[in-house]
């Protein structure tokens, strides 16, 4: 069964430890405690494609605490940046070449990084909030409000009819590119209806029995991807062109192609760290209904 990216960290989050200022201290004076190093907000690699991590010497400001890697423990800087909201191309290239443990251990700093950035005024008052928590929240000085890292939660969806997916392409998207569709869930809507209204969207198509299949965090900047599958009543399309450049129906020897690099293949599948490649990976392996 294949595994998402960005997840398998293996870390003690620790929690228990973040509000303990003792511990804290004792950690950020353990010798063994590691850095991680960021080139804004993306990866250093060292000569072996492995996360590069330094002493905590290097940090300048606060510290965001990963946790225990085997009593280890790791932290990341905090870093200011305006470098949000960019586009993750630049650094697809660097994850192709990390193992999924370095990208889940990266990914959670990343998401961290960017929520910080984003929330450094207290949404109450609008006064500059400070860092706490081992950098796991910011606190209101003025009025005490407490304001935590949130993910925002988004579905990847596969709708199937008659043996094939329907697959989208985005503008942006590399040339040959296409994926799975996705959208984000609504206040005052379950995953189901999120699936449903967002196939309705984009594609023009009903469809029911939706399937939970599997869950990714996807750190840019902070969403949970939650995969489903879900049946089409109907392979009419009818596209929403402010959303899709293009669509079409996908045959399992087709996806199957995909996904093992044929050039031959009528498109180019996402990449393994993706959700969408995790999804095609398991819909193209179930043959219970060839």
């Amino acid at each position: 069964m294949s595994t998402t990216g960005f997840t398998g960290a293996g870390l003690d989050r620790a929690d228990h430890l973040r509000l303990d200022a003792e511990q804290l201290a004792a950690l950020m004076a353990n010798g063994e405690a590691r850095l991680l190093r960021l080139a804004e907000l993306d990866p250093v690699l060292d000569e072996e494609g492995r996360l590069a991590w330094g002493a905590l010497a290097e940090a300048e400001g606060d510290m965001l605490f990963l946790g225990l890697d085997e009593g280890v423990p790791l932290f990341a800087p905090l870093v200011r940046t305006e470098a949000l909201g960019r586009r993750a191309w630049s650094v697809f290239r660097l994850l192709s070449l990390m193992s999924q443990r370095d990208a889940a251990i990266w990914g959670a700093a990343r998401s961290l990084n960017e929520w910080h950035n984003r929330h450094l005024f207290c949404s109450v008052c609008g006064t500059a909030a400070v860092v706490f928590r081992a950098g796991w929240g910011r606190k209101c000085p003025n009025c005490g409000a407490e304001h935590f890292p949130r993910v925002d939660p988004v579905v990847i969806m596969l709708a199937e009819h008659e043996g094939r997916v329907l697959l989208g392409r985005q503008p942006q998207y590399p040339a040959g590119r296409y994926s799975a569709l996705a959208g984000f869930v609504e206040p005052g809507e379950s995953i189901e209806e999120a699936v449903a209204r967002e196939l309705m969207e984009e594609a023009g198509i009903a469809v029911r029995d939706v399937r939970y299949v599997t869950s990714q965090p996807w750190p840019f900047p902070g969403q949970l991807m939650i995969a489903c599958i879900a049946s089409a009543e109907s392979d009419a399309l009818r596209l929403d062109a402010n959303e899709l450049e293009d669509a079409f129906w996908a045959s399992r020897d087709e996806v199957r192609a995909a996904l093992a690099g044929d050039p031959a293949a009528p498109f180019q599948a996402p990449p393994p760290f993706a959700i969408a490649n995790t999804l095609l990976t398991r819909w193209s392996a179930d043959a219970s209904e060839e």
